[in-house]
């Protein structure tokens, strides 16, 4: 059985459980709006956590190299384990905030990359400890000890991100599969006029908004996790998901509140004898 087959094992392990609790608990004392929308990484436009992370994995790594070359680089690795640890925190933050939008398979195997994570940050830690009352060989050993355990965090990361699509814009596939000609929606009257409805164009979920004889269109799935935005609600000119209470403009599909940080597809709209009409946007 391949290793990543074996991860989906942790997804199903329930006595994760009590600890994915009590990091929800923590994550609720996170900030919200334009601060929570920053640690997600809405003005990016892309999760800010992958962002963060390259700078103490890479600060650890290079100490770590450092540490295998021949010659004196000791006050060199040195620093680059205690910058590696000054910039985990706001690495741990956004991914904290990023993990407590997601499924309980992915925040099962959130609490186990955490936990190697800051095994990882505790040895460096330690190793910059040991290098401060100059047992060199000591805190080359730790250090090496955390970049094994980072390793592996970042490994489950990977698992979260890739594998379960943490993160990754799950409606981009359906813009593929929209139709490039006109397709039929049905009557503009079947659209409630002040709110949201759903339709389907040629099997692709499409959430319509009316505003009296104003209509607009966008792929109908929360780039976040995949939610029914037709089941979600008109709030200050956006739709919210209703699932994790992500807001797109109705104007545009921008995000205005994360966590999605893509933006939803706008479609082409075109009304013709009380029907309205959707296709694809031209490139």
């Amino acid at each position: 059985m391949r290793l990543g087959e074996r991860l989906r094992r942790i997804e199903r392990e329930g006595r994760l459980d009590p600890t994915v609790s009590r990091m929800k608990k923590l994550a609720r004392r996170l900030p919200s709006g334009k601060p929570r929308d920053l640690l997600h990484g809405v003005p990016l436009g892309h999760p800010l956590h992958p962002v963060m992370v390259h700078l103490p994995i890479g600060s650890w790594t290079a100490a770590v190299v450092l540490d295998l070359f021949p010659g004196n680089h000791s006050r060199s690795a040195h620093i680059l384990v205690d910058v590696g640890l000054l910039t985990a925190l706001p690495a741990v933050v956004s991914g904290l905030a990023d993990w407590s939008q997601q499924h309980e398979r992915q925040q099962r195997v959130g609490v186990v990359h955490a936990a190697l994570n800051a095994t990882g940050a505790v040895l460096f830690a330690a190793s910059s400890v040991a290098r401060y009352r100059e047992r060199e060989a000591e805190g080359k050993a730790l250090a090496l000890c955390g970049a094994g355990a980072v390793g592996l965090g970042g490994y489950l990361g990977g698992h979260i991100s890739y594998y379960r699509a943490g993160g990754a814009n799950s409606a981009d596939a359906f813009l593929d599969r929209t139709p490039r000609d006109w397709c039929d929606l049905g009557p503009l009257d079947g659209f409630p006029d002040g709110g949201v409805g759903g339709a389907d164009a040629a099997g692709v979920p499409v959430v319509v908004a009316r505003r009296d004889r104003t209509v607009s269109a966008m792929l109908g799935v929360c780039t976040h996790m995949g939610a029914p935005l037709a089941q979600g609600e008109p709030v200050n000119g956006c739709v919210r998901c209703p699932w994790h209470g992500s807001e797109f403009s109705l104007d545009d599909g921008t995000v205005v509140h994360g966590p999605a940080t893509a933006s939803l597809e706008a479609l082409e709209t075109s009304t013709a004898d009380g029907r309205l009409w959707v296709r694809r946007p031209a490139t």
